[in-house]
C-alpha cells in the first residue's frame, strides 16, 4: 500500500520545476541538499540565495512523523491550537514505551496494559484529527517511516532526533521538537537556519567485516558530537551506489551523533529496489523520472570543493570495523586498535551482553549479517559467551526475518526476541545484574551511548559498532576480540575463525507481514472526544506559558552550574520517566537530576539559596518558583545535545527557570528553548564561565531592547559583595524574539 499517494504525485509534478527556478534565480549549480531546502520554501517568492549558518529560512515539510514518548507533549499543544485536523499528512509510532524484560511474547502485553491509557489518548488524538496511528508492536518508528513513508526528495520532520534516517531514500529529514511539529501540523512555516553543508565523498566499496555503520562511526570520530551542528551532511561519488539503502539509513541516522541537522543520500538503483520492495513501485518509477534532480548537479561532482563547505573523503574498499565509546559516541576507535584501547584504559574487558537492533540497525540486512554469524556457532562447534538481544525494526522485518529462518537462528543460539520497539536503546531495558554497583561492558548496534541510557546504570560501559560486530563479541565474550585476525577454541579445543558475515540486501521471496499494525484516522473526526482524567498521572491538559513582563531578569538565583556533558538525557532522562510525558508537572520532578553540578561533583544535589540546604534540582526550582523567583542555569559545551525531547525545554520552562546560559548549544535543544519563550543565551567569552559561583544572584540586562545580532548584559553579584559584568551572546530573530515576549511560540499562533 502506498500512503498519501495524491500528495506524492503532486509533489513529483512540481519538483523539478521548482529546481530549476532555483538554479536560474541563483545562477549557479546546486548541491541535492540545495535543491531539496529550496524546493520546500513556504513562500516561492522569497526565493534567494541564503547565507548558510547565518540567514533564517521558512520551509513548508511534507510530512510529520511522531513517537509515542514525544507525541504526547506534541499533540497536547497542537489541541490548543484550534485546529480541526493537521494540515499535512502525519503518524504517530508507538516505540518508545515498550520495556525489554523477557521477550516480546511477555513484554508487548504488558506495555499494553501499563500505558493503556497513553495508548488510548494517542489513538484518539490521531483518529479525530487525522493522523495515522501505528499500534505498539508495529516497528521503531524511522524503520516503518523508511518502509512506508520516506521518499526521494522530499521533507519531513519528526519528534525524535534521529528522523535524518530517512535520508537513506533521499530525503531531508529533520528532528525537530514538539513544538516545531505542531508548526507543521497547522500549516505554519517551519523556521531553520539555512544549514551550511559538508560533503562527504565516498569511493569503493565495503568488504569483509566493514559495515554502513562504520562508515558514521568514523566520521563521527572526524567531527565529533558538535562538528555538524547547523550543517547538512551530503553524501556523493561512486561510492554510494554501492551501499543499500537501509545502509544508508543507518549512516544517516547517526548523523545525529555529530550534531548535524540531518544527512542525505542521491537517489539510485539501490533506493528504487528498496521501495519496489516495499510495494511503492510507483513512486520508484516517479523518483526515475526526476533522478537528475534527485542527485547533485554534474558541475558539483566534479568539483565539490566549491559548494561544500566541508569535505571528507572516505574509501569504502579501505574502511575498517569501528568501535565507539564508551559513554560518548564519537570515541571512534579501529577495530585492531580497540583491544589496546580497552587494555589502556582499564575497561571491562568482559563483553557481558550484545544488543541488536534499534532505529540505527533493525533491518532486513541488518538481521540477515548477523543471522550468518549466529549460524556459524553450531557449525563450527562453538557457544555463546555472552547474552544476546535483537529488537526487529518492524513487524514487516520480524515476520520477513521469522519465515526466512533468521529469527530461528537467532534462537538457536539463545538469544531473547524483543518487541519490534526501541527497547534497550532509549533505556527501556528491564536489566538483571548479579551486581549493578560493578564496572561492566555491552557492545550495541544502537545510535547513543551515555553514561546509564540503555540500562541506568553508571556503571555500564556502552560501546557501540556494528550488527555483525555486536554478534562476533558476543559470540567470543571478549573486548579485545579480532574477528578478522583472532580464533575462538570450539568445543573440541579446535582453534577456529568466524567468516565474515553475509547476507541478503532485500529478502530474495520479499517481505511479508500478516498485520503491519497501520490504523487510519476517521474519515471525519469532528465528533470525536478526546477526554483526559484531570486527577491522570500519566497526561495533563497544558496551560499557556505566562508572556514576558517588560522586564529585565534581575536577581535570579544560580539554580546549577553544570558541569562537562549535560545532553537532554541529563536534563530529562528517559527510562522510568518515559511514563510520564504527557504530564509536564510529574515529569518535571526529573529535570536536570542527571546533570553534574560544578561546586561539589554531585548529582541532583543543589544549594537552595533560600534556606542555605541542599536538594534535587527540581525542588531547589520549585521553592523559588514558589516565592514567585525566577532562576537561571549556567552549563558548557554543546548543552541540550543528542535526543530531541522538548521535555528538557519545558521542564525548565514550567519551574520558572527563564535563562540557560553556556557556552554552546546543541541546535534542536536552542530551539526547543527559543519555542517555550525562554532566553538561550552563550557567553561571549567562555572564560566568564569561571566567574559563577555557587550562590550567586544573576541578571540579564537589555531586554528593553532585545534585538537580534545584538548582545545582552550579564550581571553577576556574588554573596561577598563583589560583581562580574559580562556581554552574552544570541541567535534569536525577529520571530523568536516574539515567542519569547508572547511566552511561546505556541502562544504568538493561538492569538
Amino acid at each position: 500500500m502506498v500512503y498519501d499517494i495524491d500528495v506524492l504525485r503532486s509533489f513529483y509534478t512540481s519538483y523539478a520545476t521548482k529546481v530549476e527556478t532555483a538554479r536560474k534565480k541563483l545562477g549557479r549549480p546546486l548541491t541535492l541538499a540545495e535543491k531539496v531546502l529550496y524546493a520546500h520554501l513556504y513562500d516561492e517568492t522569497s526565493l534567494a540565495d541564503f547565507s548558510r549558518g547565518a540567514d533564517y529560512v521558512n520551509f513548508r515539510p511534507d510530512r510529520v512523523a511522531m513517537q509515542d514518548a514525544t507525541a504526547q507533549m506534541a499533540l497536547l499543544q497542537f489541541m490548543n491550537a484550534g485546529k480541526n485536523a493537521v494540515a499535512v499528512p502525519s503518524t504517530v509510532h508507538c516505540d518508545h514505551l515498550i520495556q525489554a524484560y523477557q521477550g516480546a511474547g511477555s513484554d508487548l502485553p504488558v506495555a499494553l496494559e501499563a500505558n493503556c491509557e497513553v495508548y488510548a489518548f494517542l489513538k484518539s488524538v490521531a483518529s479525530k484529527y487525522g493522523i495515522g496511528f501505528w499500534k505498539p508492536g508495529a516497528g521503531i518508528i524511522h524503520q516503518v517511516v523508511l518502509e512506508n513513508y520516506a521518499f526521494p526528495g522530499g521533507m519531513m520532520v519528526g519528534t525524535d532526533s534521529h528522523t535524518p534516517n530517512a535520508g537513506g531514500l533521499g530525503m531531508i529529514a529533520v528532528g525537530v521538537g514538539g513544538a516545531d511539529a505542531v508548526d507543521v501540523m497547522t500549516g505554519m512555516e517551519w523556521e531553520l537556519k539555512m544549514p551550511k553543508l559538508i560533503g562527504v565523498k565516498l569511493t569503493g566499496k565495503l568488504n569483509g567485516w566493514a559495515a554502513p555503520k562504520d562508515v558514521i562511526l568514523k566520521l563521527a570520530g572526524l567531527l565529533t558530537v558538535k562538528g555538524a551542528t547547523n550543517a547538512i551532511i551530503e553524501y556523493f561519488g561512486e561510492g554510494t551506489a554501492s551501499l543499500s539503502a537501509t545502509g544508508k539509513a543507518t549512516i544517516c541516522n547517526m548523523g545525529a551523533e555529530v550534531g548535524a541537522t540531518t544527512s542525505i543520500f542521491p537517489f539510485d538503483r539501490n533506493m528504487a529496489d528498496y521501495l519496489c520492495a516495499t510495494g511503492r513501485e510507483e513512486i520508484a518509477e516517479l523518483a526515475a523520472r526526476n533522478a537528475a534532480e534527485l542527485q547533485a548537479d554534474p558541475e558539483v561532482a566534479a568539483h565539490p570543493e566549491a559548494y561544500y563547505d566541508r569535505i571528507i573523503e572516505i574509501d569504502l574498499s579501505t574502511l575498517e570495523p569501528y568501535i565507539n565509546g564508551p559513554f560518548t559516541p564519537d570515541a571512534a576507535c579501529t577495530l585492531s586498535e580497540f583491544a589496546e584501547k580497552v587494555k589502556k584504559n582499564g575497561y571491562p574487558r568482559r563483553m557481558e551482553v550484545g544488543l541488536i537492533g534499534s532505529c540505527t540497525n533493525s533491518s532486513y540486512q541488518d538481521l540477515s549479517r548477523a543471522a550468518s554469524l549466529a549460524r556459524q556457532v553450531k557449525a563450527k562447534g562453538l557457544k555463546m559467551a555472552a547474552p544476546l538481544i535483537i529488537n526487529p525494526g518492524s513487524e514487516q522485518v520480524y515476520c520477513t526475518s521469522l519465515r526466512d529462518g533468521m529469527i530461528a537462528d537467532f534462537q538457536a543460539v539463545g538469544a531473547v526476541i524483543m518487541t519490534n520497539a526501541c527497547g534497550p536503546c532509549i533505556g527501556q531495558w528491564k536489566r538483571v545484574t548479579d551486581d549493578p554497583t560493578r564496572a561492566n561492558s555491552i557492545v550495541t548496534s544502537f545510535n547513543r551511548n551515555f553514561a546509564k541510557r540503555a540500562d541506568g546504570n553508571p556503571n555500564t560501559h556502552a560501546f557501540v559498532a556494528s550488527p555483525e560486530m555486536a554478534m562476533a563479541l558476543a559470540i567470543a565474550g571478549d573486548l579485545c576480540f579480532n574477528p578478522m585476525t583472532d580464533t575462538l577454541l570450539n568445543e573440541q579445543g579446535e582453534p577456529v575463525r568466524l567468516d565474515a558475515p553475509e547476507g541478503d540486501t532485500l529478502p530474495k521471496k520479499g517481505f511479508t507481514v500478516d498485520d503491519n499494525g497501520y490504523v487510519a484516522p476517521a474519515a471525519d473526526g469532528s465528533t470525536l472526544e478526546v477526554t483526559i482524567h484531570p486527577e491522570s498521572q500519566r497526561l495533563q491538559k497544558l496551560a499557556p506559558f505566562a508572556p514576558w513582563d517588560g522586564k529585565d531578569l534581575t536577581d535570579m538565583p544560580l539554580l546549577i552550574k553544570t558541569q562537562g556533558k549535560c545532553t537532554t538525557d541529563h536534563i530529562s532522562m528517559a527510562g522510568p520517566w518515559l511514563r510520564f510525558r504527557g504530564h509536564l508537572q510529574n515529569i518535571s520532578d526529573n529535570m536536570l537530576m542527571g546533570a553534574v553540578n560544578a561546586f561539589n561533583g554531585k548529582t541532583n544535589c543543589v544549594l537552595n539559596q533560600l534556606d542555605g540546604t541542599y536538594d534535587a534540582v527540581s525542588a531547589v526550582a520549585k521553592a523559588y518558583k514558589a516565592q514567585g523567583i525566577p532562576s537561571i542555569v549556567v552549563a558548557e559545551e554543546n548543552y541540550g545535545e543528542g535526543s530531541s525531547r522538548e521535555h528538557a525545554a519545558m521542564e525548565p520552562r514550567f519551574l520558572n527557570v527563564r535563562v540557560i546560559l553556556a557556552k554552546s548549544f546543541a541546535r534542536i535543544h536552542e530551539t526547543n528553548l527559543k519555542k517555550q519563550g525562554m532566553l538561550a543565551l552563550t557567553f561571549k567569552d567562555k572564560q566568564d564561565y569561571d566567574k559563577v559561583r555557587e550562590n550567586d544572584r544573576i541578571s540579564v540586562k537589555g531586554l528593553e531592547h532585545f534585538t537580534p545580532g545584538q548582545p545582552l548584559q550579564v550581571v553577576v553579584k556574588h554573596a561577598d559583595g563583589t560583581m562580574d559584568t559580562f556581554e552574552a551572546l544570541h541567535t534569536y530573530n525577529a520571530m523568536q524574539i516574539g515567542w519569547f515576549k508572547a511566552g511561546s511560540a505556541l502562544n504568538t499562533f493561538v492569538k
